[in-house]
């Protein structure tokens, strides 16, 4: 009868702690919350005179960030350095499998949740074994892994072993359908990689297409509690359209719970992919990976 009781007991805790509401989270220096959005290929003036993307930073609180530097072209190296401080030798948008650490392995050490969310993404992780399956179910896999709209070039975390290997990991890696879930549910994680399709990042498409989704994507969502408190939301693109020698992007850093120092409206200091990292790490003093993020020069907020 004892110990009846006591596994009741036991579960009723259980039930109640994996209740209880995502709030619990580590505070950051600047913000609690980052969501990361990566557009693709577009000149930084076609960008940066978007009607749309140039009101957010008045819309809500933020900055633009005007002499922000991709690393290189094409589009895989950046992603890559973007979550790790190195493209660790990628130089094409082939298949990469690569052994190094990533943000994550600063993230889960901290107890800082995250989540990779992929438009068009399956929702498994590409390992050999879920290749083959998928090979077999829908006959779409080719050598860069282009599924649909989806690519594999755009979605960083899948390239790194550690995950590719960790199914933990690779679950954190979803469909971006979960995000509304999450929203909902008000379980959305302290880091937030979102990676639209090739139509809606301008990739396949231009600027004003990309600027309309990003507009109808944030008209349900942006102000959601659960979304949206004390949250650094990123703009930023991987490179530049190949037309300048700077391989400038335009990037900003906004919020309608984002607190900034200062009431500036524009950064003209020069910072490039690494920094964004580096200033992640700097927020949850997370340390550095070894890479160029422990000497990118930090994002002023």
């Amino acid at each position: 009868m004892y110990s009846i009781s006591l596994f009741v007991l036991l579960f009723h805790w259980m039930m109640v702690i994996s209740a209880l509401p995502v709030d619990r989270i580590r505070k950051g220096k600047y913000f609690d919350r980052v969501v990361i959005i990566v557009f693709e290929n577009q000149g930084y003036m076609i960008a940066s005179n978007d009607k749309y993307l140039s009101s957010l930073t008045s819309q809500y609180e933020g900055f633009s960030l005007t002499n922000y530097l991709a690393i290189t072209h094409p589009s895989q190296p950046n992603y890559v350095a973007l979550i790790s401080g190195s493209t660790n030798g990628t130089v094409d948008d082939k298949e990469a499998n690569i052994d190094r650490n990533t943000i994550v392995d600063l993230l889960e050490p901290k107890g800082i949740s995250w989540k990779v969310y992929q438009e068009d993404y399956l929702g498994k992780c590409l390992s050999l074994m879920s290749i083959v399956l998928t090979i077999v179910r829908i006959g779409s896999c080719d050598k860069q892994m282009k599924m649909g709209l989806y690519v594999r070039k755009h979605n960083p975390f899948i390239s790194f072993k550690n995950i590719q290997t960790n199914k933990s990991r690779c679950e954190k890696i979803v469909n971006s359908n979960e995000l509304d879930k999450d929203i909902k549910d008000d379980n959305v994680p302290q880091f937030v990689f979102y990676t639209p399709n090739m139509k809606n990042d301008a990739h396949d498409t231009n600027m004003t297409f990309g600027s309309n989704w990003l507009k109808n994507f944030f008209k349900s969502r942006i102000h959601q509690k659960a979304f949206n408190k004390n949250t650094l939301f990123v703009i930023t693109f991987d490179e530049d359209d190949g037309s300048t020698t700077d391989n400038k992007v335009f990037t900003i850093l906004f919020g309608p719970d984002f607190h900034p120092s200062t009431n500036k409206k524009y950064d003209d200091k020069q910072y490039d992919h690494y920094s964004l990292l580096a200033t992640i790490e700097d927020n949850w003093n997370l340390g550095d990976l070894g890479q160029q993020d422990m000497y990118a020069k930090k994002i002023e907020i």
